[in-house]
């Protein structure tokens, strides 16, 4: 199992506990939103950045990526513009969760509110280099939709 060290960046981040794995199965670990000076309105087409009062430090070799709670985008269309998110190993400030209401309605984040998922995962670096030709496939240069699917 891979560790990931964490502070907290205040005690009332620290009350809300660390990330955790609602189910055995779980590929996810929930992140709560760490609003302790009140709430946040989040009004229909509007994007934020909710911070979680969590640093970390994330292994060489893995990055935490950071996900729409399946929930939240049904019944109150709260999703992540950039999901899924990156938080690079050398990383090590605030985590902050940009939010988007793609609803119709208003939608109230309080403190503590479990407002996406963490999902740890390794990580491949590359080598780049410059070619003059690429090796040939079946589907070649066909690109969105050129599978067959609508």
């Amino acid at each position: 199992m891979t560790e990931i060290r964490i502070t907290f960046a205040s005690q009332e981040a620290a009350a809300l506990g660390l990330p955790a794995y609602e189910t055995p199965g779980a590929a996810g670990a929930d992140l709560r939103a760490c609003l302790p000076q009140g709430a946040v309105a989040l009004e229909p087409g509007a994007r934020k950045l909710i911070p979680t009062g969590l640093r970390m430090e994330i292994p060489a070799g893995f990055e935490v990526q950071v996900r729409a709670r399946s929930g939240l985008a049904l019944r109150h269309g709260l999703t992540l513009p950039n999901s899924p998110g990156t938080i690079d190993s050398d990383y090590r400030g605030e985590l902050g969760v940009i939010v988007m209401n793609a609803g119709e309605a208003a939608v109230e984040i309080t403190h503590g509110m479990r407002i996406a998922q963490m999902v740890v995962a390794p990580v491949v670096q590359a080598t780049f280099a410059v070619t003059d030709t690429l090796s040939e496939t079946a589907r070649g240069a066909g690109g969105f939709g050129s599978t067959g699917g609508s």
